[in-house]
C-alpha cells in the first residue's frame, strides 16, 4: 500500500470516529431547582461576593453549568463533563450545608487559598472565560468573606 493510500484511509477513519462520537451525549449540569443546602440559603454572601462566585467558581463548583457553545462538541463535551465533575467533588457551593462543620471550614480555606495562590480559577477557564479573572481586590473580598462565614461557622 502507498503512503498517500494509507494517509487517506487513516484520515477517513479519524473523520467518521469524529462524527460517530458526536452521538455519544454527557449529563448536563443544569439543576432544575435550587438546593436547600445551597451556601447564601444559610449563610450571608454580599451580592458582589456572589457574583463573583458566579462568575468565576460556580460554572464547576455548583449545581448550575453555563455552557458554552462548544459544549455541542465531542470529545470537548466529554472533557467538559469530567472537568465539572471533579469540581463539584471538591467544593459544591450548592450543597455546602450538607458538609460537615470541619469540612466546610477546610473548603472555605481552601477557597482562600486558591484564590489567593492564583490556582482558581483555573487558566483553562480564564483563557475563555475572561471575565472569570479575579483582580487582587476581588481576591481579597472573597478573602474577607470567607473568614466572616468561617466565624459564623465556628
Amino acid at each position: 500500500m502507498k503512503t498517500s493510500s494509507l494517509i487517506k484511509t487513516g484520515a477517513g477513519f479519524i473523520a467518521l470516529f469524529l462524527i460517530v462520537i458526536q452521538f455519544f451525549d454527557t449529563d448536563k449540569n443544569i439543576a432544575t431547582v435550587p438546593s436547600d443546602n445551597a451556601i447564601e440559603k444559610h449563610y450571608q454572601v454580599p451580592v458582589h461576593v456572589l457574583g463573583l462566585l458566579k462568575t468565576s467558581c460556580y460554572d464547576c463548583h455548583s449545581n448550575t453549568t453555563a455552557y458554552p457553545w462548544y459544549n455541542n462538541i465531542q470529545p470537548v463535551k466529554w472533557w467538559l463533563a469530567d472537568h465539572v465533575n471533579s469540581g463539584k467533588r471538591h467544593l459544591n457551593f450548592d450543597e455546602f450545608n450538607s458538609y460537615s462543620k470541619e469540612k466546610k471550614i477546610k473548603k472555605l480555606d481552601e477557597v482562600a487559598e486558591t484564590i489567593r495562590e492564583g490556582e482558581m480559577p483555573l487558566t483553562s477557564y480564564t483563557v475563555v472565560h475572561q471575565n472569570a479573572k479575579l483582580t487582587d481586590t476581588q481576591k481579597s473580598e472573597i478573602e474577607q468573606w470567607v473568614n466572616e462565614v468561617k466565624k459564623q461557622i465556628e
